[in-house]
């Protein structure tokens, strides 16, 4: 756990400030770590009885909207999946397109230990023979060991969209399993709307799952396509499913998330004795997406007391990983409050659930994060009471108890303004090294100014579109730059122009030209983000001041307030960490600049520290009331800057300050 790493001043590991709101789940502040897992079902007496995880994210779950994965990708999950215990792996598609088929030929060529790889197609078209159906010899040409194949079994689709007699359509089911499981395949049979067609024509539905039987599926699978059946009913309807395919043919349960059920209806399968659970990573997938796999997992293994045996024993504390893994490769923002393994799944905000996490992590956890592979984290906010700070201080060195209820203190005072840390690490960071007196800015504004030109659409001394533009509302050229004078420490100043693609770019340009003379370690530092939203403020929240009630931050006009935040995410290349910080202000432009140079402070700051553990001895303390003059000090002499700033410039000799602009 974390054991109060120091902080800028003090000598730290560079890594220990990946997570500056992160608190771990062993140790340190938070408690023993006791767990109260609680169990949805105790299962029957005896053995674990083994449940096997379908994963259909590489078919199934490329069908959600705006995802794609290449042939690499679906192969790298592949591999994942495998690793992990999964017992099947459903590849594709081998009739739909090339991808699918070259899927199949080189999965063929990885040392899979685990999953079982699936191939899914359709029942035969009618009036063609199996034999001579492409649909079947493209399952069969998969060499896929096992091969899932999805027939109708709502007779309102048999007659109203394969338009085919209810008797045609279980020789349809007959001939298409009979053929591949003839053909040496182990066959899966998909009953698609299975519940719908159960309560609209429970003979026909029955008579479906009995004629795949007896053409040989190993298995059957109940869909809930439509994801609209509740989990009562789903229990129901398995048990009588179970009872009528026999002890010799295994049940498998797919569910829909149409109506946030899919997990649920999942676990009420299992409960009435399906063995197989199918769905995607994440639950991605058409529509409102499928069963989540990871949810699904997490409950069977740690919600059962023991009644079910899954994946391998080392596989539950991965289920975090292999989530923002798939996440990754599939281009995905992950779902922070996914249940689990969401970066939310344990984030306590409350300043009253913090504390009593300080006591007993149990009171507001139903189990210990780590067992999913998760991490406990403490969020601030204007919510936050002393417990939530002093959770968060206590990972930067901060014993101090005055120190806590100044951070408290700011921090509320900020976020009636508009701030808000949840998502600005780094910001935060800030925060805590200002109300500890260890913070010494290394360059300061005189001033800044943003220009954007735009030049019309339309050529000049003529009527005529420019062939470029779209219409007269769009620019041909758009131009943004930034000029800014800084003042630097020793007396010095910067006084730089640049241009950039749009204005927050260019200020970021102008920034650094002016600064990595000085601060070469900032040509590590890369933006990788930008979020901007409107807050609107109470009217009492708007007329706080930043920096000591100076100046109003935010102005009140006909009875309301706004102002506008922006968060940037950066990435050090030096040491490959990323983080974010939060600036408001009345504009865009204000409120950048704000973001910009807290990123631009957390670096060097931070960097600084790792100087001084590099110099061997420690940043010297600094009282309270010397802070002013520590600052007055550092500033006359130039001493931030006559060290280099990071590991990567450790051979350089210190450097003495720039003369001031006008000199140079």
């Amino acid at each position: 756990g974390t054991q109060g790493e120091a902080f800028f001043g003090d000598c730290f590991s560079v890594m220990a400030l990946r997570s500056v709101l992160r608190v771990h789940s062993r140790g340190g502040v938070l408690g023993t770590g006791r767990s109260a897992t609680r169990t949805f079902s105790s299962g029957a007496a005896g053995a674990a009885r083994r449940i096997k995880l379908y994963d259909t994210t590489l078919r199934d779950g490329t069908q959600g909207e705006g995802i794609s994965l290449s042939l690499h990708d679906k192969l790298a999950i592949a591999e994942r999946l495998d690793d992990m215990g999964f017992d099947y792996i459903e590849g594709g598609y081998p009739l739909s397109n090339e991808k699918d088929v070259a899927f199949f030929e080189q999965v063929r060529r990885l040392s899979l230990r685990h999953a079982t790889v699936a191939a899914f197609g359709m029942t035969r078209r009618k009036g063609i023979s199996a034999s001579n159906d492409e649909g079947m010899l493209a399952l069969l040409r998969s060499e896929a060991e096992v091969c899932t194949i999805v027939g109708k079994t709502w007779d309102f689709h048999v007659r109203d969209v394969l338009r085919v007699s209810l008797e045609e359509n279980l020789e349809m089911i007959a001939d298409s399993v009979g053929f591949v499981a003839a053909s040496g395949r182990r066959v899966v049979y998909d009953a698609e709307h299975f519940f719908d067609g159960f309560l609209a024509n429970q003979e026909h539905a029955l008579a479906t799952l009995r004629a795949a039987a007896a053409a040989g599926a190993e298995s059957i699978a109940l869909c809930d396509t439509n994801g609209g059946t509740m989990p009562a009913e789903v229990e129901r309807l398995v048990r009588v499913a179970v009872e009528a395919v026999g002890p010799a043919v295994s049940v498998q349960v797919h569910c829909h998330n149409d109506c946030a059920l899919a997990v649920a209806n999942s676990l009420a399968a299992v409960s009435a004795g399906a063995s197989v659970v199918q769905g995607t990573i994440n639950g991605i997938g058409e529509r409102c997406g499928n069963a989540d796999l990871v949810s699904i997992a997490a409950c069977l293994a740690l919600k059962s007391g023991g009644a079910y045996s899954l994946l391998t024993p080392q596989s539950v504390p991965r289920l975090t990983e292999l989530s923002r893994y798939v996440d990754d490769v599939a281009n995905l923002t992950p779902n922070n409050g996914a249940p689990f393994v969401g970066r939310s799944a344990f984030a306590h905000k409350g300043g009253m659930h913090a504390h009593a996490m300080a006591l007993a992590p149990e009171s507001y956890e139903h189990l210990p994060p780590d067992t999913v592979g998760n991490t406990r984290r403490v969020l601030v906010s204007e919510l936050s009471g002393k417990s939530n700070i002093a959770a968060l201080t206590s990972t930067h060195g901060v014993v101090d108890s005055e120190v806590t209820k100044a951070v408290l203190a700011e921090v509320q005072r900020r976020e009636a303004l508009g701030y808000q840390y949840e998502a600005a690490d780094a910001s935060f960071a800030l925060v805590v090294s200002k109300a500890m007196r260890n913070f010494t800015p290394h360059f300061k504004r005189i001033r800044y100014q943003v220009e954007v030109s735009g030049y019309g659409s339309i050529r000049h001394g003529s009527n005529t579109y420019a062939r470029s533009a779209v219409d007269a509302s769009h620019m041909e050229y758009e131009r943004s730059e930034a000029t800014v004078k800084l003042a630097l420490p020793g007396g010095g100043y910067m006084h730089e122009v640049a241009e950039g693609n749009g204005p927050v770019a260019a200020l970021d340009a102008a920034l650094r030209k002016a600064l990595e003379p000085t601060y070469p370690n900032l040509q590590d530092l890369h933006l990788t983000d930008y979020k901007v939203r409107v807050v609107r403020l109470p009217e009492g929240g708007a007329a706080g001041a930043e920096g000591g009630g100076a100046a109003p931050l935010h102005t009140v006009i006909a009875g309301t307030a706004s102002a506008i935040r922006v968060i940037i995410d950066s990435r050090d290349r030096a040491t490959a960490e990323t983080f974010s910080t939060v600036g408001v202000g009345t504009n865009i432009i204000e409120a950048s600049w704000r973001a910009l140079v807290d990123a631009f402070e957390y670096k060097l700051s931070r960097d600084d520290a790792v100087w001084a553990q590099l110099e061997g001895h420690e940043p010297e303390a600094v009282e309270a009331g010397d802070v002013e003059a520590r600052f007055a000090a550092d500033w006359k002499t130039g001493r931030s800057v006559q060290r280099p700033a990071n590991a990567r410039h450790a051979a350089a000799q210190p450097q003495p300050p720039p003369p001031p602009f006008e000199a140079r």
